[in-house]
């Protein structure tokens, strides 16, 4: 405990520093003089009136001077919209460069331009939006400084249009989108611009070239000449209803047709604070997960891609560490339908943030599974310049708990699950020094001792340097169940340092060396786990990267283990140790071509004196903006003694996205796991007939490789519609 009282004193010591950076850059917005039309034409009286800001900073190649690519800003509101015109001009002769019409494109592979907009001025949370050069738009709940979750989705309306010098970016973002404090006249605003023809990526108010653009610690200031107005009343209904049908092949069971209805809420509190409700949700229209080959030990982590849970979800879900999360979303709903929800969440005022959710489920037969309530308490301080103190409670309560019902001599369900936790999240006014430390406890019927977790990391990033400290406890008798936390009993310790060298000339843009050490110990400090990594990046000035890796690994078993993840019947025994080298490169093309594509390789030791190779690929073309075409592999090699042998297993996944328009979308998509023994084919066709009104029909299969046949398959057609009130 002493080390982390330590590490707190220091988070907190290098937090004490408030002056915004780029408060000198400052665009003063005032009410429209004009209606507005979104066409992108810029013909409007009220565009001739407003203020425009320009030269932007280049971030890459170099952070030391202007940017050579010239783009205009200009914004405007009126009593319901705020409005945004952007003329991005050409810095260079050729066609734009897009991946597709796909919306939340990714940002290196597009031309693109992306507001980023702090309403608090509290450089910590936002809202991000923005298009590509062919009109796909973008859009993400902004957190942690300067992240981005491009999985929110809300109405807002834009367009794109196209001229041989530049092309025009006009967008109308009504209030009721988005959340802010009302009466605070200066909200933190940001530029982003990336144009491929000439590698630049640039920002308005200047970044530091180690930082990304979205970060909110370098926004300026957007000046209002009145309040923004109050939005009035904001409810929002989206009912849905769907049908479907599907069928069970491998057990015989006869077609099960499938009919439903629900609804969510958006209901405005306050203009910072809102209330989402939902009745019998369904998330059939969510894309499905990419597979990978799983030759770990741990349960592999697979993001949340619903909806319901993503607005303000950070405040849950980045509670904690990537392997130590004392909440995780995708246990709520886990082989079970949700009957009902309800999550309250954002801004209290500009200091304090709140969360609070309860979900209930309803039980399963086939699993054994009972209804069950889930229910998170969140709350954050903002101190500092950018820290802040967050607390967070989660419970985990069967309904009509049965000791009775055993598996194995075992209850195949607790009657619950507590966890209680506290963290300080540290980043300096200038982002140089970022860091975390945490404490948790669980409760669980008959536990005691050994279930808290303690952890904490230092990192500091200048133009030259990443230097990095963590380090973890968790305890034996720790238990998350509503969490992700794959592994306990354990203290790890992890340091990291990377230095970066910048050519002034030549086809590097930067390079060097990253040396990483991760080491696991049993609460008695015996050890158990080791690797030690050295690794040289390379970045090209055309934005192509090169990784070459080595690295030693030791592991000493703390229980029974297959290597090959798939047949239990042989098992390397705990307390065998198992230590080998690997050599690994890792490349990605540049994203100005058509054609586009990464490779890794690895070769090294494996457990009992094996031997991997793993070799991967990612390809792709395009014909923009309207088709895209992908293929990800996966192959691995592994050879071990007797009685596992020789074994391959293949991992492939082509991918097909025709973006009709940029509200039309069809995506197919087969994923083959020689591992799983599976070929999972999931086609999606997505029409956004209005403003996040939807229509989607969604066809999955899974086959068996061999012999072939059909396992299962399924249909749905689903319809949402968005209604504001």
């Amino acid at each position: 405990m002493r080390s982390i009282s330590c590490l707190l004193l220091c988070l907190i010591t290098l937090s004490v520093t408030a002056q915004k950076k780029n408060e000198s850059y400052q665009l003063h917005m005032r009410k429209a003089s004009s209606a507005i039309k979104i066409d992108g034409i810029a013909d409007e009286q009220a565009w001739h009136d407003a203020d425009s800001v320009s030269d932007f900073y280049m971030i890459l190649p170099m952070d030391t001077s202007f940017a050579k690519v010239r783009t205009d800003v200009k914004m405007t509101y009126d009593q319901q919209n705020i409005y945004l015109l952007v003329i991005n001009y050409n810095g260079a002769p050729g066609p734009y460069m897009v991946e597709s019409l796909r919306r939340d494109f990714s940002f290196l592979k597009n031309d693109n331009f992306l507001l980023f907009m702090d309403p608090f001025d509290d450089q910590t949370n936002g809202f991000s939006f923005g298009a590509n050069a062919a009109g796909a738009q973008w859009d993400g709940l902004m957190y942690d400084g300067g992240k981005v979750d491009l999985s929110w989705d809300n109405k807002w309306r834009s367009m794109v249009k196209n001229y041989p010098d530049k092309w025009i970016f006009e967008a109308v973002i009504p209030f009721k989108t988005i959340r802010y404090k009302k009466g605070i006249t200066r909200w933190g605003i940001n530029f982003g611009r990336n144009d491929l023809k000439t590698t630049e990526k640039s920002s308005w108010a200047p970044v530091p070239r180690q930082f990304p653009s979205a970060s909110l610690a370098y926004t300026g200031v957007l000046v209002w000449d009145a309040p923004p107005p109050d939005p009035g009343t904001n409810i929002s209904l989206i009912p849905y209803v769907l049908g479907g049908i599907n069928k069970d092949y491998t057990n015989g069971k006869p077609e099960k047709w499938r009919g439903d209805a629900g609804l969510d809420a958006k209901i405005a509190v306050t203009s910072s604070l809102n209330l989402d409700l939902t009745v019998n949700p369904d998330f059939s229209q969510v894309d499905v997960d990419k597979q990978v080959t799983n030759l770990d030990r741990f349960e592999l982590f697979f993001p949340e891609r619903r909806q319901f849970f993503l607005e303000n979800g950070d405040q849950f879900t980045n509670f904690g560490y990537s392997t130590i999360r004392p909440f995780f979303s995708r246990r709520i709903g886990l082989g079970v339908p949700i009957h009902f929800g309800a999550r309250l969440s954002g801004k209290l005022d500009k200091n304090w943030r709140l969360g609070l959710m309860n979900m209930q489920t309803g039980g399963q037969t086939e699993t054994a599974l009972p209804a069950q309530n889930f229910t998170v308490a969140a709350l954050q301080r903002k101190v500092f310049a950018r820290s802040n103190f967050g607390f967070i409670f989660i419970n985990k309560e069967s309904i009509h708990y049965n000791p009775n019902d055993v598996e194995a001599g075992k209850p195949v369900y607790s009657r619950f699950n507590r966890n209680f936790g506290l963290e300080y999240n540290l980043a300096s006014a200038n982002n140089f020094w970022t860091g975390k430390a945490m404490l948790l406890k669980s409760f669980s019927p008959g536990t005691r001792g050994k279930d808290w977790v303690h952890a904490a990391n230092l990192q500091y990033t200048s133009r030259n340097w990443n230097i990095g400290w963590q380090h973890e406890y968790v305890g034996s008798n720790y238990k998350a169940e509503v969490g992700y936390v794959p592994r306990t009993g354990y203290i790890k310790l992890a340091p990291q340092v990377t230095r970066l060298f910048f050519p002034k000339s030549g086809a590097l843009l930067s390079h060097g060396p990253q040396l990483t050490s991760t080491n696991f110990f049993t609460e008695k400090m015996d050890r158990t786990d080791n690797e030690l990594m050295l690794n040289y990046g390379l970045v090209f000035r055309a934005r192509n990267t090169l990784n070459v890796w080595a690295s030693t690994t030791y592991i000493k078993l703390l229980q029974p283990f297959d290597p090959l993840n798939y047949n239990n019947q042989h098992l390397l025994a705990t307390g065998t140790e198992h230590s080998w080298q690997t050599l690994g490169a890792d490349y990605v093309s540049k994203p100005q071509s058509l054609f586009t594509y990464s490779l890794s390789a690895r070769y090294g030791g494996y457990y009992a004196d094996g031997e991997r190779l793993t070799l991967g690929g990612e390809f792709g073309y395009r014909f923009q903006p309207y088709v895209s075409i992908a293929l990800s592999s996966t192959y691995n090699n592994l050879r071990l003694p007797q009685p596992w042998g020789r074994e391959d297993f293949w991992l492939v996944g082509p991918r097909l996205d025709v973006t009709m328009t940029n509200t039309l979308f069809f995506t197919g998509f087969m994923q083959y796991n020689e591992q799983l023994k599976n070929i999972n084919l999931n086609t999606r066709f997505q029409w956004r007939y209005r403003p996040a009104s939807d229509l989607f029909i969604v066809y999955t299969d899974n086959y068996l490789p061999e012999p072939f046949y059909v396992k299962n398959r399924a249909l749905v057609v689903k319809l949402v519609y968005w209604l504001n009130l």
